[in-house]
Formats: C-alpha cells, structure tokens, sequence
C-alpha cells in the first residue's frame, strides 16, 4: 500500500513564491515593478534569450525564467538604441514569467520601462550566471517536485533518515527525544512533508510552522534547538528507512531473523520497513538507533541474518556428512 494515497504535483510556481522562497539564496533583488508577481513558472528550468534577442523565436522556452547574463548584456548595449528597444519589447510580447539580470549588471531605464508597461516584473543578482542557472534549477526542481504530507516523525540517526511512524500514542515523540540525546538530529515532528526528486531519491522536511518543534503530551511544545543546541536540527533529509512502532497483537507476526526485507512503497520508490514491538520498559529509541546502525551495514554489504543462515546451512550440511 502506498504511504499516502494524495500526491501534490505542482504544476506552476507563481513568480511572487519564487522571489519570497529564494530572494537571500539567489541574491534576488527587485529592479522593476511588482506587477508580475502573478505571473506563473511553468517549467522548472531557466531559459538564456541570447537566441529571442537576435530575432530568433523558433523553439523559444517562454515558460522559463529568462536570465540574461553577460553575452545577452553585451550584446544589447551593442545595439542601437532603437533596435535594441525593438528586440527587448519583442521578448516581452511573449508570456514570459519574469527577468533576471546576473552578474550585477543593469540594463537601461528605457528597458526596464518596456518590462514593466508588459507586466514583466525584472530581477538583478550578483551571482555569476553559470551559478545562478545551477542554483535556480535546483531550487525550481525542489518547487516542482511530486510531494505529499505524512504522519510520524523524520529523524537522521547515524547519517540515516529514519521515519517513525505508529498508532497515535505509541510513543513516537518519546522515541525521538531518546535519539536525540544519543546525538541524533530532528527534522520533522508529527508532519513530515516528503518530496521525490528527480526520480531518484526521497527527502522530507517540516512544515515552516512546526520545524525545530517537538510535542510531547504533558510537556506540550519544545524547542528542540533551544534544548538540544543548533546541532540537533535539520532542515531536510533523504529517507532511507522507515520503522513502524507497533503494539498488541500487531507484534504476533513480526520478522524473528531478518533474512528478507520489507519494503513500502512511496511515490513509486521502494523505501525498507523495519516493524519494532513497543512495550513497557522497551528502550525504543536504542531498537531504534540498531535499525539504522543495521541498515548503514547492509548497505555496506553485510548481512548478519545471511551469515546466520550460511552457519546454520554449513551446520546442517557437516552433520549429513559427518
């Protein structure tokens, strides 16, 4: 069964979300008008219009963020200035999202006039253009990609993402709190939004609202950086493993030797189950902690369930023998 049957996949980015979530990451800085915040992102990409502002509009990516860096500069201070507001206002006829001039430089008023008659609103950054291009991708790819809000609790344990999750008062917050006094660090409690990029791999953060925050019934809201220190909090985190907190009759079935893994399936990948009986006096944060130490080893190449099971084969083979 998947994890969550409802899946957000964005399909724009208004630029408005894009200059607010990214204006001190991308150095952005409003040069223009405001009045194209409306406008929407519709592809999670940047576009250079070295080829639009020579005339050239075949196969022309309009739905991008269009950055024009120092060969587009160059080349529009080295036109007339007629010719040079003909090619700029032929750019702006099309729906495109918004503008950004990288490396620091600026264009004329008269330009930044057309772009905003258009309702083009128009951004300068000071990062070099190969490094703006790379960083807005990334940025874009993360705006753009599939997600979907979870039940439970993200954790990094040993460099392990580890979603926690159960019935409601199985003790999932209480679990954290232990791991994070063994040096583990948090990055969502209770919502945990999870967001599949590029295909390839999962990673989860919280929601602005609660990130750093931790419930536990009795003692309410903490903040786990003020407790812990800065280090026990972090933003985001791949998802590698998934335990399930489960208690009563659930724990009659549970895996005894481990020589199979099971799997959960989340957003079409295959993310490894762990299921932990929870009972009173069990350390779960410490059942916890081994899951993940267990994990790091498999991934290493070592199973200690196969290497019990080639014991017991060898065993059983040297008594047909003996």
């Amino acid at each position: 069964m998947p994890l969550q049957p409802k899946i957000k996949r964005p399909s724009s980015v208004t630029v408005e979300e894009f200059f607010q979530l990214n204006e001190k990451a991308l150095k952005l800085k409003l040069v223009g008008t405001d009045a194209g915040f409306s406008r929407k992102i519709s592809e999670p990409s940047v576009n250079r219009p070295g080829l639009a502002l020579s005339g050239f509009f075949t196969y022309f990516a309009y739905k991008r963020v269009q950055v024009i860096g120092n060969s587009e500069s160059s080349f529009l201070e080295g036109l007339e200035p007629k010719l040079r507001a003909g090619r700029f206002s032929q750019l702006c006829s099309w729906d495109i999202p918004c503008i950004v001039i990288a490396r620091g430089h600026r264009i004329g008023d008269d330009l930044i006039d057309i772009a905003n008659s258009a309702g083009i609103s128009v951004f300068q950054t000071s990062m070099m253009t190969m490094k703006f291009l790379n960083a807005a991708t990334i940025k874009l790819e993360w705006a753009f990609a599939p997600n979907l809000l979870v039940h439970g609790c993200l954790v990094d344990v040993q460099g392990i993402g580890v979603l926690i999750q159960g019935d409601s008062g199985c003790g999932k917050s209480e679990s954290v709190i232990g791991l994070l006094q063994r040096g583990g660090s948090l990055v969502a409690d209770d919502a945990v939004r999870l967001r599949l990029i590029e295909d390839r791999e999962i990673v989860g953060s919280a929601p602005d609202m609660t990130r750093g925050m931790i419930e536990i019934r009795g003692l309410g809201i903490l903040n786990v950086a003020a407790l812990f220190g800065v280090g026990a909090v972090r933003l985001s985190k791949r998802l590698d493993l998934i335990v399930e907190l489960v208690r009563g009759a659930k724990t009659e079935d549970l895996e005894r030797v481990g020589v199979t893994t099971d799997g959960r399936d989340v957003m079409g990948m295959k993310i490894e189950r762990v299921a932990l009986p929870v009972e009173p006096g069990r350390d779960v944060a410490a059942l916890i902690e081994l899951a993940a130490l267990n994990y790091k080893l498999r991934a290493f190449g070592y199973n200690s369930a196969v290497e019990f099971d080639q014991r017991l084969l060898k065993k059983m083979t040297d008594d047909q023998l003996g």
